[in-house]
């Protein structure tokens, strides 16, 4: 049986543990960003069919993607948070020497994930995008709105 005193930071398998955790954390942050980038995407598509339909009713049909996308990018940034914790949890016993064989072989989120849902709710790279791409929803149906010929 292995010791926690076996278990450097030099090790292959604890080397291999932190490589994977950090590209589990990578591609959460590329799910994230992919979600900002099809949601400009859908967005932009369905407000540019409205405009040029003149149709200002079925700007509303945008707000379902962002939604959509919104909630999806935030469980994103929540496993991100939830991995960083781990990974910094395990790096903690690493340091204080209580790595045991079970830390090394499983790759896991930690911490609470509805409240961290709603810390990730709240950050700086959720609200501001998605409110902008609302705001701009809402600008595209007034000016088609008043670019309309009366009838």
């Amino acid at each position: 049986m292995t010791t926690s005193q076996e278990f450097k930071e030099n090790s292959q398998t604890v080397q291999a543990h932190l490589s994977i955790t950090q590209s589990v954390i990578q591609r959460m942050a590329v799910n994230s960003t992919s979600c900002k980038a099809w949601c400009i995407t859908l967005v932009s598509a369905i407000l540019v069919i409205v405009a040029d339909k003149g149709k200002p009713q079925y700007a509303l049909i945008a707000i379902i993607p962002t939604i959509l996308f919104l909630s999806l990018d935030t469980y994103y940034l929540s496993l991100e948070k939830m991995f960083r914790q781990s990974y910094n949890l395990f790096i903690e016993k690493l340091h204080n020497s209580k790595v045991v064989a079970a830390d090394l072989y499983a790759v896991s989120p930690s911490g609470d994930m509805l409240k961290t849902l709603f810390s990730s709710l709240r950050s700086f790279s959720i609200w501001p995008f998605y409110l902008t791409l609302l705001a701009m929803i809402w600008l595209v149906k007034a000016i088609v709105i008043v670019s309309m010929p009366n009838k």
